[in-house]
C-alpha cells in the first residue's frame, strides 16, 4: 500500500515555492522495485487450458469460448451494410428463424417457398434481399408483390418504403378503393416496387393501356404474400385474378418467385412439383415450426360455452372482467352483418370500439384501423380481413365471436397476439352446433383449449345478474338504427339510399 501511494505521489509534477515546474521522477527511490501496477491491456495474457473432460471415449473442451455458437447477425447473411443500418433504426438487429433461411438462399437467385408462423418477419424475409438486389442493379419495375387484403398490402408498402427510405425506393400501392386514375399514373412512373391486390391489378391489366403496364413485363421479383389465401380454389378465390396478373409478367425462368405463408397448404407445395425452366435450380422450400408451433408458444387458449341466443351477453361480460377491462381487444366474426351489430351494440354498451370489414369505404377501414393502432379505440370488431399479416403489437386478447369454419383461419386469428415472442390470450365462444370445428382446430393445432375461468366467480351467474337485460335491450336498440340506416353514433347516413322495390 505504501509503495502504491509514494509511487503515485512521485509520479505526478509538482510546483515549487519559485514557481518553477520540477520533472516527474521516472524511477522509484531505492534498490527494491514496487509489485507492478495492474493495467489494462488489449493484448490478454495466455490463460492454461482449461481441463477437459472425457465423455463416451471422445474429448469435449469446456472451454465457453469454443463451445458458444457464433453470434447470428444480418452480417453474417451477407446482408448490406445500408440495409443492416435501416434495419437496426426499426430496431431490427438479430434474424428470425425465416430470416436466417430464405434470406441467403433468395440472394443466391433460388425461388423460394417460405412458412413460419404468424409475427416472425416474414416481410423482412423477401423485402430484404429484394432491396440488396435492387441496389446492384437499380430499374424500375423491379418487383412486385401481390397480397390478399388492402389493409395487409398497406402494412407491407409501410415496411417496404420503411426498409429502403436510405436509398430513396420508390414504392406504389395498387389497392382497390382509391383513385384507379390516379394510381395507373403512378404505375407509368416506373416505381421500383408495387404492391397490390390481385383485384384491382387485374382491373388496371385489363383496362388501364400498355404504356400503364409495360413496366411489369420486367419485373426481376414476384412475391406471394399469404400465398395459401391467394391460392385458395372455390368460393371467393382469387386464382382467375392471379392469372390475369401473371399473364402480363416475365416467364418463370427470367424472375425469381417468393411464396410466404404462415400456413402451407398443398395447394402452395404443388408448386413444388411444376417442371421447372431448364437451368434453374430446385425452389428452396423452408418450413420452421409450421407443425409443432402453428400458433404462437406465449398464447394462452381458452373458450366458454355460450348459448348462441346470448353471445352478446357472455362477451359483454368477458370485455367487462377486471383482467381484460384495460386490455386491446379483436373481436373476429363471420360476417360483415355481424360485425355491424356487434359494433352498434358495443357503442351503446358505452365500449370504446371501431371496425373493421369489407362493407366500409376504404377511407372508413384506413381511419379506423388507424384508431384502433393509436389506442383511441379498445376493440377492434373484425372479419377475417384483419386475421392475416396485420401487426399491431398491443393487441392482448383475441376473442372469436364465430367460430371460424377453416382451422387454418383460427390461426391467422389467433395470431395477432402474442407476436414476437409477447404474452396473449385467445378465447372462443363455442355453440351448440360448434363442437366439431373445435375438435378439427385442436387437432390442426395440435393442443387442446382450457376453459376459461375467473376464480370464485360464475361467468353464467354473472351474465344473468349483469348482462341479460342490458345487452338485450342495446342489441334491439342496435337492430333498430341499422335498419334506419343509422351510423354508430346514431346520426342518419347521408347521401342517396337505394330504393326498395
Amino acid at each position: 500500500m505504501n509503495s502504491v501511494s509514494s509511487y503515485s505521489s512521485s509520479g505526478k509534477e509538482s510546483l515549487d515555492q519559485s514557481g518553477v515546474r520540477k520533472r516527474r521522477r521516472l524511477s522509484p527511490i531505492g534498490d527494491s522495485a514496487p509489485p507492478p501496477l495492474a493495467t489494462t491491456s488489449r493484448i490478454k495474457t495466455k490463460q492454461a487450458e482449461p481441463p477437459s473432460r472425457i465423455a463416451n471415449g471422445s474429448k469435449v473442451s469446456t472451454n465457453p469460448e469454443i463451445t458458444l455458437p457464433e453470434k447470428l447477425s444480418f452480417s453474417s447473411l451477407n446482408v448490406s451494410p445500408w440495409l443492416i443500418a435501416s434495419l437496426a433504426a426499426m430496431e431490427i438487429k438479430k434474424p428470425t428463424g425465416i430470416q436466417k433461411e430464405c434470406i441467403p438462399e433468395i440472394l443466391k437467385g433460388r425461388d423460394c417457398i417460405g412458412g413460419s408462423r404468424t409475427g416472425t418477419g416474414k416481410t423482412v424475409a423477401f423485402s430484404v434481399p429484394i432491396l440488396q438486389k435492387w441496389s446492384e442493379d437499380p430499374c424500375g419495375i423491379f418487383a412486385l408483390m401481390i397480397t390478399p387484403t388492402r389493409e395487409l398490402a398497406i402494412q407491407i408498402y409501410e415496411q417496404v418504403k420503411a426498409i429502403g427510405a436510405r436509398q430513396s425506393v420508390k414504392v406504389v400501392l395498387i389497392t382497390g378503393g382509391a383513385d384507379q386514375r390516379e394510381q395507373a399514373l403512378q404505375l407509368a412512373s416506373r416505381p421500383h416496387v408495387v404492391i397490390a391486390t390481385p383485384g384491382r391489378l387485374a382491373e388496371h391489366i385489363k383496362t388501364s393501356g400498355e404504356d400503364t403496364i409495360c413496366g411489369l413485363r420486367r419485373v426481376r421479383f414476384v412475391v406471394f404474400d399469404e400465398a395459401d389465401r391467394l391460392l385458395t380454389p372455390g368460393r371467393g378465390s382469387m386464382l382467375p385474378d392471379l392469372e390475369t396478373c401473371l399473364s402480363v409478367l416475365p416467364s418463370p425462368d427470367l424472375r425469381q418467385t417468393l411464396l410466404f405463408t404462415a400456413t402451407v397448404t398443398p395447394e402452395v407445395l404443388a408448386l413444388k412439383e411444376r417442371p421447372r425452366p431448364a437451368g434453374k435450380p430446385p425452389i428452396f422450400v423452408c418450413e420452421v415450426d409450421t407443425d409443432t408451433l402453428a400458433i404462437p408458444p406465449k398464447l394462452q387458449q381458452l373458450y366458454i360455452m355460450a348459448p348462441v341466443t346470448h353471445k352478446e351477453c357472455y362477451l359483454h361480460v368477458l370485455l367487462n372482467t377486471p383482467e381484460n377491462l384495460k386490455k386491446s381487444v379483436i373481436i373476429f366474426c363471420n360476417r360483415t352483418q355481424t360485425a355491424t351489430l356487434l359494433e352498434h351494440m358495443l357503442r351503446l354498451l358505452e365500449h370504446r370500439v371501431t371496425a373493421l370489414h369489407s362493407g366500409l369505404k376504404q377511407s372508413e377501414r384506413v381511419n379506423n384501423l388507424a384508431r384502433f393502432r393509436a389506442q383511441a379505440a379498445r376493440i377492434l370488431v373484425a372479419t377475417d380481413v384483419a386475421a392475416r399479416g396485420l401487426d399491431i403489437p398491443e393487441v392482448a386478447l383475441v376473442v372469436n365471436f364465430d367460430v371460424p369454419r377453416d382451422p387454418d383461419d383460427y390461426i391467422h386469428r389467433v395470431g395477432r397476439t402474442a407476436r414476437a415472442g409477447r404474452v396473449g390470450t385467445s378465447v372462443t365462444l363455442i355453440g351448440q352446433r360448434d363442437v366439431d370445428l373445435i375438435h378439427a382446430i385442436e387437432e390442426r393445432v395440435g393442443s387442446s383449449m382450457a376453459e376459461y375461468a375467473e376464480e370464485g366467480v360464475s361467468i353464467e351467474g354473472r351474465v344473468v345478474r349483469e348482462a341479460l337485460k342490458p345487452v338485450t335491450e342495446k342489441k334491439r336498440e342496435a337492430m333498430l338504427q341499422i335498419e334506419e340506416g343509422r351510423d354508430v353514433t346514431g346520426k342518419r347516413k347521408v347521401g342517396m339510399q337505394k330504393r326498395k322495390a
